[in-house]
C-alpha cells in the first residue's frame, strides 16, 4: 500500500496543441484554439464555434505510430496520442514491470463512427470492412483500443460520469494504488465531436455562438471541445528514482441530485466534493495558490461553482481561472486535460488566465485572473469538474516536497 500517489507523466491533445509542450506554449500565449467546426458534417458548422482538433482521422492515425488499415474511432485515436505520450514522459519502458491499469473515461464513445456508418449497419445486403465499428459505438471500446496498443492488461475500467468522467478515472486509480491493488494506473480520459453532442446541447441552448466567457456577467453558455488527456500515477515503489511531476493529493466526488442537467444553484454538490478533497489531503483552503475552475461559461454551472467556491473559502477565494475559453468544454476529457494544466501550472509557477472575461458577476465575491500571472509560487491547485446528473469531483494536486 502506498500512501502518496505520484505524478511521473502526463500527455495530451486538444484544439490548442498535440502534446504537452504545444498546449503550455499556447496557454503562455493566450492563444486560444476556438474556431470553426471543420471534421464533422453538422448544420451548425457555421453557428457554433468550438475547439476541435484540427487533424484527420487519417492524420491521428499516423500520428499514433499506426497504419491506416488499424484506423479506430476518433475518440480512441485521441486517447491513444495522449496516453502515449504519458506512457513515454513516465520513462516507461517496460509496462509489465508493475503491475499496471488504465482507466479512461469518455461521455459519447464511438458515436461519432455510428453517425457515419448507422444506415449501413441496418442495410442486410451490404458488407463490408467497416462492420468492425458497430463494436466501436460503447463507451468501453475506447479504453480497450489504447490497453492494447499500449499492452496494458491488468486491469481496465471506463467511467461515463458526464463532464465529471476523467476527474473520477483519477480518483479511482489513485484509490486502487493506495488500496494495494495495483502498482500504476494510466488515468485521464478520451472525447471527440460529434453531431449528437453538438444538437444535444443545441437543444439544452446552453452554447454561446461566440468565444465563451467564464465567470463574466454576460456570459452566454459554453463552446464545445474535443481531445484527450491522460497522467499516469505510481506508488511510493513504482515511483522509485523517477522524476516526480507532482502529487495527487486529494481528491472527493459527490452528486447534488438536483436535476438531470443542472447543478443546484446553491452549489451543494460542489462543496461537498471540494471539501472531500481537503480532507484526503489534509490541507485547508488557505493552502490553495490557484483554482482551475470548470468553469464552463453556462450560467447556472458558473453561478453554482462560484457559489460553492465563496461558501468553502469565505470570500477569500485565491487566484482562479478557466481554461475552457482555450479549448472548449472537451467534456469527458475535461478534468484530465485540466489535470495536466494544474501540474504544468506548478511545474511552471504561472496561472494561464480566464480569457473573454469583462464585467464581474454581482452574486460573487472574486474576479478570476486575466492576465498570464507569475507573481507566486504554485504549491497546491485546486481543480474542479462538474456534470450532468449532478456528478460533482475535485481534484488537488500538489508540488512534490
Amino acid at each position: 500500500m502506498s500512501s502518496k500517489i505520484y505524478i511521473t507523466g502526463m500527455g495530451v491533445i486538444s484544439a490548442i496543441g498535440n502534446n504537452v509542450a504545444e498546449s503550455l506554449a499556447s496557454l503562455e500565449q493566450l492563444k486560444s484554439g476556438i474556431g470553426t467546426l471543420e471534421n464533422v458534417r453538422s448544420r451548425h458548422k457555421d453557428n457554433v464555434p468550438v475547439g476541435e482538433v484540427k487533424s484527420t482521422n487519417e492524420q491521428l492515425t499516423a500520428m499514433a505510430g499506426l497504419t491506416p488499415d488499424k484506423q479506430s474511432t476518433r475518440t480512441a485515436l485521441l486517447g491513444l496520442i495522449a496516453a502515449q505520450e504519458a506512457v513515454q514522459s513516465a520513462g516507461i519502458k517496460n509496462i509489465r514491470e508493475f503491475r499496471t491499469g488504465i482507466i479512461s473515461a469518455t461521455s459519447v464513445g464511438g458515436m461519432g463512427m455510428t453517425e457515419d456508418l448507422w444506415l449501413d449497419y441496418l442495410n442486410p445486403e451490404k458488407t463490408g470492412d467497416w462492420l468492425k465499428y458497430i463494436e466501436a459505438h460503447e463507451c468501453g471500446d475506447s479504453t480497450e483500443f489504447i490497453a492494447d496498443n499500449l499492452g496494458v492488461k491488468d486491469y481496465l475500467s471506463t467511467i461515463s460520469t458526464a463532464c465529471s468522467s476523467s476527474a473520477n478515472s483519477i480518483m479511482l486509480g489513485a484509490r486502487l494504488i493506495k488500496h494495494g491493488l495495483l502498482d500504476r494506473v494510466i488515468v485521464g480520459g478520451t472525447d471527440s465531436m460529434s453531431r449528437f453532442t453538438i444538437n444535444g446541447f443545441m437543444t439544452l441552448m446552453i452554447l454561446d455562438k461566440e468565444h465563451c466567457k467564464p465567470f463574466d456577467a454576460n456570459r452566454q453558455g459554453l463552446n464545445l471541445g474535443e481531445g484527450a488527456g491522460f497522467i499516469v500515477i505510481e506508488s511510493e515503489k513504482a515511483a522509485a528514482g523517477k522524476e516526480i511531476l507532482a502529487e495527487l493529493s486529494g481528491y472527493g466526488n459527490s452528486n447534488d441530485a438536483y436535476h438531470q442537467t443542472a447543478s443546484s444553484p446553491d452549489g451543494a454538490g460542489a462543496y461537498l466534493a471540494m471539501e472531500k478533497a481537503f480532507k484526503v489531503s489534509g490541507l485547508k483552503p488557505s493552502d490553495i495558490d490557484y483554482i482551475n475552475a470548470h468553469g464552463t461559461g453556462t450560467a447556472i454551472n458558473d453561478m453554482s461553482e462560484g457559489t460553492a467556491i465563496d461558501r468553502l473559502f469565505n470570500k477569500n477565494v485565491p487566484s482562479i481561472s478557466s481554461t475552457k475559453a482555450y479549448t472548449g468544454h472537451t467534456l469527458g476529457a475535461c478534468a484530465a486535460i485540466e489535470a495536466v494544466f494544474s501540474v504544468l501550472a506548478i511545474q511552471h509557477n504561472v496561472i494561464f488566465p480566464n480569457m473573454n472575461y469583462k464585467t464581474p458577476m454581482e452574486e460573487l465575491s472574486f474576479k478570476p485572473t486575466t492576465q498570464l500571472d507569475r507573481s507566486k509560487k504554485i504549491t497546491h491547485v485546486l481543480s474542479n469538474s462538474f456534470g450532468f446528473g449532478g456528478n460533482t469531483s475535485a481534484l488537488i494536486f500538489s508540488r512534490h516536497q
